[in-house]
């Protein structure tokens, strides 16, 4: 009748606990879903349907609630998908309900069944840890960034029915490890290297101070002189991250749900060159509910304006902030939320 499955979200480049509790009564079959949803999380139920009746399953024809706690935080994406249908299969007694208090659960669902990449998973993983979670199930796309974290087993699973397997301990599945060190000791792999520029030795021994410094540099010359080719191999002459770092990086890239799958940690410096057309929302971050800008995905690394005159005087302005604080402070009528910025700006103009 009750069943309670934990599960994840993110809230800036941090996560919390959500806890997906699912009830049933014999009364017209339907099923609402409350706590704050998005139209993302009200769409799920038609994806979980399909995804019981299409994984073999009789779906339960009874009034179905599902309440997403805690319940006044605005719940999105489509990463409750399977949390919600593990609740339901629960709460009628298909699945075994003992491991789904130690058991993180995450996923989005495919009608028939299949789990989906989902944004977040490194933070949220993260957050698991630290209340002592021992499992957390995710979609085998998304296995490889939160196995870094250590202290906590990483399962990536394809489907529902191996989800189900699992926790009726029908089946036995290893938990994905991943070798911090090992990421951390492969050579450089820059594709653009700084190496690569003949002459221009008074640019190169201006970047060379910029980069030992930490310094913000501002290149001036006429087109065709080399001052993109130099700013793209910038990042190559940088001090290579610490795991920290790295790890501060991979988040905001995770929950941007711009980490490549098979990337567990980003190890090099990002580089960013957004167009002189970019808005001041896209570059510093904005949204209804706020999402990270250029300045936070150039966390740690660089982010460099070519044809700098070009851009809005309102986008430079709002540059001010995070190149003084190294911060971004993001506010909304519900919600105040703060992402990392500290980069190094590199711009470009003609005289």
């Amino acid at each position: 009748m009750f069943s309670k499955v934990l599960s994840g979200a993110t809230f800036g480049i941090d996560a919390y606990l959500v806890e997906v509790e699912t009830h049933y009564e014999k009364q017209l079959p339907s099923i609402t879903i409350v706590g704050l949803p998005d139209n993302a999380v009200k769409e799920s139920k038609e994806r979980v349907l399909a995804a019981i009746k299409n994984s073999g399953i009789e779906f339960p024809l009874k009034k179905i609630t599902i309440n997403l706690a805690p319940a006044d935080i605005k719940k999105e994406g489509s990463s409750f998908d399977l949390p919600i249908a593990v609740g339901i299969l629960a709460a009628t007694e298909i699945i075994n309900p003992d491991l789904l208090n130690q058991t993180f659960i995450l996923g989005e669902l495919s009608l028939d069944g299949t789990l989906r990449k989902i944004k977040g998973a490194l933070p949220i993983t993260v957050e698991a840890r630290k209340l002592g979670i021992k499992k957390i199930i995710l979609p085998a796309e998304s296995v490889k960034e939160a196995s870094i974290v250590d202290g906590i087993e990483v399962y990536g699973l394809q489907s529902l029915m191996q989800v189900i397997q699992f926790l009726n301990e029908e089946e036995k599945f290893d938990p994905v490890y991943t070798n911090k060190y090992d990421i951390f000791s492969q050579v450089n792999t820059y594709m653009l290297d700084f190496s690569d520029v003949k002459g221009q030795e008074n640019v190169k021994r201006a970047l060379e101070i910029a980069a030992a410094g930490g310094h913000n540099i501002l290149m001036i010359g006429p087109p065709g002189s080399g001052k993109t080719m130099l700013a793209k191999r910038f990042p190559s002459i940088l001090p290579p991250l610490n795991f920290e770092e790295a790890l501060e990086t991979t988040k905001i890239h995770s929950i941007a749900g711009i980490l490549r799958k098979d990337q567990a940690l980003i190890t090099e410096r990002p580089f960013r060159s957004p167009h002189h057309t970019i808005s001041d929302a896209a570059l510093i971050g904005g949204g209804t509910i706020p999402r990270p800008g250029e300045v936070s995905y150039a966390h740690h690394g660089v982010l460099f304006l070519d044809e700098l005159p070009e851009f809005k005087k309102n986008v430079l302005e709002v540059l001010r902030q995070p190149l003084e604080d190294y911060k971004v402070t993001v506010s909304r009528s519900k919600m105040s939320l703060e992402f990392p910025a500290n980069f190094m700006l590199a711009a470009a103009m003609n005289p």
